[in-house]
């Protein structure tokens, strides 16, 4: 079984879901222990910038660094997008659920259906 590694521990189950209720309890340490609660302290403008970092690092390892190199900045995206999420109290669930609804039709259609509105 192939363990994943996140925070310093190997895990051989874990999900995103995992993540959100990780980073929601180190949003109640303190900074000086607690990268994520440092980020949150810097507000919102800050989460989103560094959520636009690291996806121009991971734009930039798809194209030119090693299939590792590319699954470290992905998730590296993923938690940033969920520090966002958290900062902006949005749970992971509505997310999904937006994506669900989205499913039952091509993406152009989903796409063209948003210019309209």
């Amino acid at each position: 079984m192939r363990a994943e590694v996140i925070l310093g521990q190997a895990m051989s189950e874990f999900s995103v879901y995992d993540l959100e209720r990780r980073i929601d309890e180190r949003s109640t340490e303190s900074a000086d222990v607690s990268y994520t609660r440092k980020l949150l302290d810097r507000g919102v403008a800050q989460c989103a910038k560094k959520l636009g970092e690291e996806a121009v690092e991971l734009a930039l390892a798809s194209v030119g660094e090693s299939r590792e190199r590319l699954t470290e900045e992905a998730a590296d995206l993923i938690y940033h997008l969920l520090v966002l999420l958290k900062a902006r109290d949005v749970k992971l669930a509505e997310v999904e659920a937006v994506l669900g609804a989205r499913a039952n039709q091509s993406g152009l259609a989903e796409k063209a259906s948003r210019k309209g509105g």
